[in-house]
C-alpha cells in the first residue's frame, strides 16, 4: 500500500508544488492579518473563475483570451443597471445578466473568433484584443442607454448579513463570493467530467481535428465553450464587484488579467485544478502585498514593491523552474504560433525590367516627397502628432524584428520602450547631452535590459513568452521605473530640453522636429533591411521556421535569440528616448500597460513580418488616435481591428505588397516572361491540346 501512494503524493506535490510554495511564503514576507488572509482567499476563488475560463479558450483555440474580463464586464454592468435603475429583483436581475454573458460570449464566437478558424493563432490573439475593445466599449455606453452615471460602484448587498474575523467585516456580498466561487468550480468541474458536452469539450480541446473525424460538431462546442467562459467571466467580476466595487473601462480587464495569466502560467494552462488553486493563493498573495505596502519586508530588508513587481517575480521563477515541453503537443503550438507568412522580395526575372526599377524609384520618390512636403501642410498639432506617428512607428520596426523575424512574441515592448524614455530624459537633463547621445544612451540600455530579459526566456517559446514578458512591461512601469521607489527616474512634472542637434540644428519648431524623427525611422528601417538581407537576418528567420532545423546547421539558438533581443530592445528604446525628447516630459500615459497590447495589436495589422508594415500599422493606430473623433477612434481601433484582419489577414502591408505582385505579373505577362514564384499562387491558364487518337486495331 505504501509502494502505491508515496509515487501518487511525491507526483501530487511536484503538480501542485508552486501554488504550495506561494501559500508557504506569503505569511513569512507578507504577514498579514487572518481576516485580510480570508479576504485575499475570497477575491482569488472570484479572479480562478476567470483563469478557469481563459483555460478552456486556451484548450479550445490554443490562445489567450484577451477578451476574457471584458466577457463578464457589459453583462455585470447591465446587472446593476437593472437592480439601481429599473428596480428588478436581484434574483431576476442576476439571471439576466448570467444569460447575457453566456450569450455573449457564444456571439463573440460566432461572429469574431469563428472567422479566424484557420488563421495563426497570432492574427486570432489579436482579434481578441480587438473584440476587447469593443466589449469595453459596450461596458461604457450601457450607462448612457440607462440615463445613469457609474463611479466604480459597489454592488449592494442582497440581504443584511454580517461576521467578523479579527478586525475585517464581511458581509452578504463576502458570504456570496465564499460560497459561489467553490460552487462554481465543482459544476464546472462535473460538467466537463460528466457530461456528453463536457466530454466533448475536452476531446475537442485536444485534438480538433480528430474530434470531428468522430463526428464531434467542433464548431458548436467552442461557441459552447465561449458561452461558458462568458458565463464564469461575469461570475468572477459579480463576485468580486460585491466586495471590492464594480470596475469600469479597461482597468477591469488589466486589474485581472496579469493575475490570470500568472495562475495559466503556474498550471501549465491546462491543469484546471492546479490553476483554480493558484489563483486562490495569488489573491491571498495580492492582499498581503497591498497589505504591506510602505512597510519594510522582513528578510528581504526592503520596501514592499507593489502588486505588478512580485507577480513578475512569480512568474520568473515558475518558468525557470519549469521543465521544457517536448512532443507533439509543443511542436503543435510552437507552429500556431507562427507568424503570417514572410514577404517575397521582387523575383529576380523581373528586377532589372526598366519599368520595374523605375517603378521603384519612382513609388519610392512619391513616397519621399509626401513626406518632405507633409509638415508645411499640417497645423502645428497636427504637425507633431505626425512626428509621434513616426515614433511609434519605429516601436513596431522592434516588434517585426523580434516576434516578425525571429518568432519571439514579445508584449512588453512597452517597458524598453519606457526605459529608453527614462534614460534618454534623465542624460538630457543631468549632462545636457546632444539628442544623438542621448538616443544611443537610452538605446544601448534597452538593449542590455532586452537581453536580460531574454535571458530565462531562452527556454520558452509562443504563450509563455508572452505571458513573461507581459508580466516584465508591467513591473516596470510600475515598480522600476516609478519615483515612489527609485529616485533617479525623471520628474513627471520636469521639463527635458530639445538641444540643438550636433549643437547647430534647431529643434524648437515642430518643423524641425519632424525632420528629425523622420530622418530616425528612415536611417532605423535602413539599418533593419540591411541586417535582414545579412546573414544575421537569415539566421533569425531560419529561428521562426524551425529551431531544430537551424540547430542542426550549426546556427547557435541562444546567440540567435539574444541578438533578436538586443536589436529590438536596443530599436524600442532608441524611440523612447526620442519620443521623451519629442514630448519634453516622461509622463505616464504613453507607457501604460495596456499600451503593450496596442502595438502588439498595430504591428499585426499592419503586417509583422514586413518593415512598411510596422509604419502602416503606426500610421492606422496613433492616426486614428490623434487625428479622427473621438467616436470615430473607438471603432477603428476596436471593430476596426477586426474588420481590417477580416478583409486582410497578412495586414495593411500585405495589401501592399499584393498591388506590388499584381504590377508585376501584369509585366511579366506582357513581357512574356513565366515567373514560378508569382504564378504559384494563381491559377495557370493551360493551353488544352488535343492527345491524338489510337489506331485502329483489327478485330
Amino acid at each position: 500500500m505504501t509502494d502505491v501512494l508515496v509515487p501518487r503524493i511525491r507526483s501530487a506535490l511536484a503538480v501542485y508544488a508552486a501554488p504550495l510554495l506561494i501559500l508557504a511564503v506569503q505569511p513569512v514576507l507578507f504577514p498579514m492579518p487572518l481576516g485580510v488572509w480570508v479576504r485575499g482567499a475570497i477575491v482569488g476563488g472570484a479572479t480562478a473563475l476567470l483563469a478557469l475560463g481563459m483555460a478552456l479558450i486556451y484548450r479550445s483555440n490554443r490562445i489567450v483570451n484577451f477578451a476574457q474580463g471584458d466577457l463578464g464586464a457589459a453583462p455585470v454592468v447591465l446587472t446593476y443597471l437593472l437592480l439601481s435603475e429599473w428596480n428588478w429583483p436581484y434574483p431576476v436581475a442576476v439571471t439576466a445578466g448570467f444569460a447575457t454573458s453566456f450569450a455573449l460570449g457564444a456571439l463573440a464566437e460566432a461572429a469574431v473568433i469563428r472567422r479566424f478558424f484557420r488563421a495563426p493563432r497570432l492574427v486570432l490573439t489579436v482579434a481578441t484584443i480587438g473584440l476587447a475593445q469593443v466589449l469595453t466599449a459596450l461596458a461604457l455606453l450601457l450607462p448612457r442607454w440607462f440615463d445613469a452615471r457609474l463611479l466604480a460602484p459597489r454592488l449592494e448587498d442582497p440581504f443584511r448579513f454580517e461576521f467578523t474575523i479579527g478586525q475585517v467585516v464581511f458581509s452578504a456580498n463576502a458570504l456570496l463570493a465564499l460560497v459561489g466561487a467553490p460552487l462554481a468550480m465543482v459544476a464546472l468541474a462535473f460538467f466537463l467530467q460528466s457530461s456528453r458536452l463536457g466530454v466533448a469539450i475536452r476531446g475537442s480541446a485536444d485534438r480538433a481535428d480528430r474530434a470531428a473525424l468522430l463526428g464531434v460538431p467542433v464548431k458548436r462546442v467552442q461557441m459552447l465553450v465561449w458561452g461558458v467562459a462568458g458565463a464564469l467571466a461575469f461570475t468572477a467580476t459579480f463576485l468580486r464587484a460585491g466586495m471590492l466595487g464594480l470596475p469600469v473601462g479597461p482597468v477591469l480587464s488589466l486589474g485581472l488579467l496579469l493575475r490570470s495569466l500568472t495562475a495559466l502560467l503556474i498550471g501549465r494552462l491546462t491543469r484546471l485544478p492546479v490553476i483554480g488553486l493558484a489563483a486562490v493563493a495569488l489573491g491571498i498573495l495580492e492582499l498581503g502585498v497591498d497589505w504591506n505596502q510602505s512597510a519594510t519586508l522582513p528578510i528581504l530588508g526592503i520596501e514592499c514593491p507593489p502588486v505588478d513587481a512580485v507577480l513578475a517575480v512569480v512568474v520568473l521563477l515558475v518558468l525557470v523552474a519549469r521543465r521544457p515541453e517536448k512532443g507533439r503537443t509543443s511542436v503543435e503550438d510552437q507552429s500556431s504560433w507562427q507568424s503570417v507568412e514572410d514577404v517575397r522580395p521582387v523575383p529576380g526575372e523581373l528586377a532589372g525590367l526598366p519599368e520595374v526599377r523605375y517603378g521603384r524609384i519612382a513609388a519610392f520618390a512619391a513616397i519621399g516627397v509626401a513626406l518632405l512636403v507633409l509638415p508645411h501642410l499640417l497645423r502645428v498639432d497636427q504637425s507633431l502628432k505626425a512626428s509621434a506617428v513616426l515614433v511609434y512607428g519605429m516601436l513596431g520596426l522592434s516588434i517585426v524584428v523580434l516576434t516578425g523575424w525571429s518568432g519571439q512574441v514579445s508584449l512588453g515592448q512597452i517597458a524598453f520602450f519606457a526605459i529608453g524614455a527614462a534614460v534618454g530624459g534623465k542624460l538630457t537633463l543631468m549632462w545636457n547631452v546632444d539628442l544623438t547621445l542621448a538616443i544611443l544612451g537610452g538605446g544601448a540600455v534597452g538593449a542590455v535590459a532586452a537581453v536580460l530579459v531574454g535571458l530565462p526566456a531562452l527556454r520558452l517559446r509562443g504563450l509563455y513568452l508572452a505571458v513573461s514578458s507581459f508580466a516584465f512591461a508591467l513591473a516596470t512601469t510600475s515598480y522600476l521605473l516609478s519615483r515612489d521607489y527609485f529616485d533617479w527616474v525623471p520628474n513627471d512634472y520636469e521639463r527635458i530640453p530639445r538641444n540643438p542637434l550636433f549643437g547647430v540644428v534647431d529643434l524648437s519648431s515642430p518643423t524641425s522636429l519632424y525632420y528629425v524623427c523622420l530622418a530616425a525611422f528612415v536611417l532605423t528601417a535602413a539599418a533593419l533591411a540591411g541586417i535582414r538581407r545579412s546573414r544575421t537576418g537569415r539566421v533569425l528567420v531560419a529561428l521562426r521556421e524551425n529551431e531544430r532545423s537551424a540547430q542542426a546547421y550549426g546556427i547557435s539558438i541562444v546567440r540567435a535569440k539574444l541578438t533578436a533581443f538586443a536589436i529590438s530592445g536596443f530599436v524600442a528604446a532608441a524611440a523612447g528616448s526620442l519620443f521623451v525628447h519629442h514630448q519634453q516630459q516622461l509622463g505616464t500615459n504613453p507607457y501604460q500597460p495596456f499600451e503593450n497590447l496596442v502595438v502588439f495589436a498595430m504591428v499585426v495589422v499592419g503586417g509583422i513580418t514586413s518593415l512598411p508594415g510596422a509604419a502602416l500599422g503606426a500610421l492606422y493606430f496613433q492616426g486614428a488616435k490623434w487625428f479622427l473623433p473621438g467616436q470615430w477612434q473607438a471603432l477603428a481601433s476596436g471593430a476596426g481591428v477586426l474588420l481590417v484582419l477580416l478583409v486582410l489577414p497578412r495586414g495593411l502591408g500585405g495589401l501592399l505588397f499584393t498591388l506590388r505582385d499584381q504590377f508585376l505579373r501584369s509585366v511579366a505577362r506582357r513581357r512574356g516572361i513565366v515567373v514560378p514564384s508569382l504564378m504559384g499562387d494563381t491559377r495557370a491558364e493551360v493551353e488544352s491540346v488535343p492527345l491524338p487518337s489510337a489506331p485502329a486495331v483489327d478485330a
